[in-house]
Parts: C-alpha cells; structure tokens; sequence
C-alpha cells in the first residue's frame, strides 16, 4: 500500500484543478480528515479498554483457566496500545503546534492511525475469542475470533485495497 504522499505531484495538480486547492490547504484538509476518522476509533478503543479493565475485579475472573487469563493480558495489552497509539496524534500536534509542521504531522498521525487500527483489531478478535472460549469452549472461540479477524482484514484491508487498486486502473487508462 502506498501511500497519496507517494504521489505528490500528482495529487497535488488534481487537488489545484479540481478544488482550486493549495499544497497547504490540502494538508489542512488532510488533517482535518484524519481527526474526524479518528474521534471515531477513539470513542471505540477506549470504551473497549474501559470494558476489559473492569473484569479482573468480577469473581468469575479468578476461576477462569490459564488460557483465558493468557488472552485477557494479551487483548488489555493491545488494547491500551491501541488506545496509545490513536490518541498520539493529539500529542503530535500540541508538541508541533505553530512550527508549520503539518506535512510531517500528517505523515506520521496517519502511520499512528493505522497502527492503532490494526492493533485495535487485535483487541477486538481477542475479546470475541475470550468471551466465545468462556461461554461455549475453545474451539468455538477459535472460530469466532477467526471470522472475526478475517471480516476485520476483509473490511478495513480488503475493501479499502481492492477499491484503491480499482481507482489506480481506471487512472492508468
């Protein structure tokens, strides 16, 4: 995957003809973009990691077997990683605030995004994986947490890469 500042030139000109854009303006509007995107993930991870930090303190937590106290700490771990990583860009822009910094702002808020949504992903397959395994056994959280993970790929990998290959033929022509 590639990203659109692999192809400045070219975004930039179609962004000048298209929405008589500046250079700049663009990386305001990109930026503005990518904080929409995540106040969106955000509210998810933290409600998520919020959730998973109340269940050690449940007295059906104790009993739970080590295989299932094994993907609580790895699902927690990722979980508040990916909380960590999705709220950085926040801390990227008030440590960068007025040093007309946006191009690198938005370069590496979206390589923190995209961090944080896969791990994100990992937390939430874990949590289907721990829940299915506690309530109906291993092998049945084995499989939800598999098609979990693969409608997670399919959706935030799958789509998202099929169209953009698809928009890069129908360019190419």
């Amino acid at each position: 995957m590639t990203d659109s500042a692999d192809e400045p030139e070219r975004d930039d000109d179609w962004d000048a003809k298209a929405r008589h854009e500046t250079p700049l303006g663009r990386l305001d509007r990109n930026w503005a973009d990518l904080l929409q995107e995540l106040r969106v993930v955000q509210t998810g991870v933290q409600l998520l990691t919020g959730f998973l930090l109340t269940l050690p303190f449940q007295d059906r937590f104790a009993r739970l077997p080590p295989f299932s106290k094994d993907v609580y700490l790895g699902t927690v771990a990722t979980s508040v990683a990916a909380t960590g990583f999705l709220i950085a860009p926040v801390s990227v822009h008030r440590l960068l605030f007025r040093m007309h910094a946006r191009r690198q702002m938005v370069t590496i808020a979206h390589r923190l995004a995209l961090t944080g949504m896969f791990l994100l992903g990992c937390s939430v397959t874990g949590v289907v994986l721990l829940i299915f395994d506690v309530i109906l056994g291993r092998t049945a959280g084995l499989v939800a947490a598999g098609v979990t993970l693969a409608m997670l790929v399919a959706l935030w990998v799958g789509i998202p890469t099929g169209l953009r290959l698809l928009l890069h033929h129908d360019r190419g022509r």
